[in-house]
């Protein structure tokens, strides 16, 4: 996984909103635990280019961002739409997370 330093912020940001912790049921504690785990398997990714803009929805740049200047082989998201077509312009699939689970996990 990559990630900026601003993009995992806004993980962080998203996850701590009561609307998801009602979602995911973890404690504050728990939470940061979950995060402080998820950052040590980040590779950070500094931005040598920002590439904006190339979507039609702004609060998505940052992801494209990331997967641009960090090498990446795909974005995993749900939400297919807002990133096409500009990522496969730059060799960067867009999957969602059962189509990669599938490829890498059978």
């Amino acid at each position: 996984m990559l990630a900026t330093s601003a993009l995992f912020a806004e993980y962080e940001d998203v996850l701590s909103r009561p609307k998801h912790m009602r979602i995911h049921r973890l404690s504050a504690e728990q939470l940061e635990d979950a995060l402080n785990e998820l950052a040590s398997l980040v590779y950070e990714v500094r931005l040598a280019y920002d590439w904006r803009p190339q979507l039609s929805d702004p609060g998505d740049e940052k992801v494209l961002n990331a997967a641009i200047n960090g090498f990446a082989d795909a974005i995993v998201t749900h939400n297919l739409r807002h990133f096409t077509p500009a990522p496969t312009q730059f060799g960067i699939a867009v999957v969602t997370p059962g189509i990669i689970m599938k490829e890498r996990f059978g």
